[in-house]
C-alpha cells in the first residue's frame, strides 16, 4: 500500500469530477450541486481524503474553522447549541472547533487567545459574565464573531438570545392559570442578566395578577449545590405550592431535593422545568417544561456569522427567539392543603 497522501486529483477521480469542483466542495468555496457533491463527500469518505487546513490557512491568512467557546461543557443546554450550529455548518466545508471557560473569566481570556492564534473564520461565544471583558480581544482581531445566550451590556456585535422575559412570564401564567399563588422560583446566579429578565418576567406576571411576591432562590450553576440549596430551603421553610426552576440544572436539583424529601410531583408541589430534553418526556411523571427553540437558535447564529464571513458590514443584528411552554404531568392544580407542610413535616 502506498504511503502517499490522498490528494484532491484522487478523490476528483473517483468522484468523476474536477479538482476544482473537489476543491469547491471541500472548501466551500462556491456553490455546487448536492448530488455532486454528495458523490465527491462519499469519494473523500472512502479514500480517506482529509483537507489541508494548514495550507489553507498559509493561502489566506484565515483557517475554515468556526471557534465555539462556552461557558461549561457539562451544561447539556451549551453542548445542544454546539450541536445545533454544527450541523448548520457540515456541508459548509468548515470544521469546529469548541472550548469552555470554566465560568472563569481568566479561563475565558486564555481559551480564547488560544482560540483566535488559529485565525479562525468565525467565531461564537457564550460569555461567562455579563461584563464580557474579553470583548476587547476578540475585537482586536477582526475576526466575525455571535455573541449566543447571555447577551451582555453593550453588544457591538450580532447577538442571538431568546425572549427571557418572556420565558418567566410563560411559566408563571401557566401556575397562576393552574391556581398556584406560593411560588418558589429556583435560579440559577442573579449576576447574570438572562437569569434577572426570567425573573423579572416572573415577578410582573404574578404582581399584574395581584399574587404574591415570588420567593428567588439563588442555587448556583451546578447541580449538586443546586440539589442541596434548595434541600436546605424546603427544610427551613413552609413548602411552595409549586416550584419553577429557570435553568436545567436548577430543574435537576429541585427533582434531586425533591426526591431526598420524599416530596411528591405535582401534589403537593407542581414542577416546572427549564430546557426540554427527552429525559423529562421519558419519567413516570413527566416534566413541564420552559422550552429552548435550540435549533432555531443554532440557525440563527450560523446565518448571521456566515453573512459576517462572506462580507456583511450591516449594523450589528439582535435576534430573540420565543421559548414555548411544553405541559405536562409535573403541574396540576393545588390541593386546599398544599404548601402547609413545614420541615417538621
Amino acid at each position: 500500500m502506498s504511503d502517499k497522501p490522498v490528494s484532491i486529483r484522487d478523490v476528483a477521480e473517483r468522484a468523476g469530477v474536477s479538482p476544482g469542483t473537489v476543491s469547491n466542495v471541500m472548501n466551500g468555496s462556491k456553490p455546487v450541486n448536492p448530488a455532486l457533491a454528495a458523490r465527491v463527500r462519499e469519494a473523500a469518505r472512502e479514500l480517506g481524503y482529509q483537507a489541508d487546513r494548514a495550507g489553507a490557512l498559509l493561502r489566506t491568512g484565515k483557517a475554515r474553522i468556526i471557534a465555539v467557546l462556552v461557558p461549561d461543557l457539562d451544561n447539556p443546554f451549551f453542548t445542544s447549541i454546539v450541536s445545533a450550529v454544527e450541523s448548520c455548518l457540515s456541508d459548509q466545508g468548515y470544521e469546529i472547533i469548541v472550548a469552555s471557560s470554566n465560568g472563569d473569566e481568566a479561563t475565558e481570556q486564555s481559551r480564547l487567545a488560544a482560540m483566535l492564534a488559529w485565525r479562525p473564520a468565525g467565531l461564537v461565544v457564550i460569555p461567562c459574565s455579563d461584563e464580557f471583558a474579553t470583548r476587547a480581544l476578540i475585537e482586536r482581531t477582526r475576526i466575525p464573531y455571535v455573541v449566543a445566550d447571555r447577551i451582555t451590556r453593550d453588544p457591538s456585535a450580532d447577538t442571538v438570545s431568546v425572549d427571557n422575559v418572556n420565558a418567566g412570564t410563560i411559566g408563571a401564567q401557566h401556575l397562576l392559570e393552574l391556581g398556584h399563588r406560593n411560588i418558589l422560583v429556583a435560579a440559577s446566579v442573579l449576576s447574570l442578566g438572562n437569569i434577572r429578565e426570567r425573573c423579572a418576567g416572573i415577578a410582573e406576571t404574578l404582581a399584574r395578577a395581584g399574587a404574591p411576591e415570588p420567593t428567588f432562590l439563588e442555587a448556583g450553576n451546578h447541580f449538586e449545590r443546586a440539589a442541596v440549596r434548595i434541600f436546605q430551603w424546603l427544610e427551613e421553610n413552609p413548602w411552595p405550592t409549586a416550584i419553577l426552576a429557570l435553568t436545567n440544572f436548577t430543574t435537576l436539583g429541585a427533582l434531586a431535593a425533591l426526591a431526598d424529601r420524599q416530596i411528591s410531583v405535582p401534589r403537593p408541589i407542581s414542577l416546572i422545568g427549564f430546557d426540554d430534553y427527552a429525559w423529562m418526556r421519558a419519567r413516570a411523571t413527566p416534566l413541564t417544561a420552559i422550552r429552548q427553540p435550540v435549533p432555531e437558535i443554532g440557525a440563527a447564529i450560523w446565518a448571521r456569522l456566515k453573512a459576517r464571513i462572506e462580507g456583511d458590514t450591516a449594523p450589528p443584528a439582535h435576534i430573540q427567539l420565543e421559548c414555548s411552554l411544553k405541559v405536562r404531568a409535573s403541574t396540576a392544580p393545588p390541593s386546599p392543603q398544599d404548601g402547609i407542610s413545614t420541615n417538621a413535616g
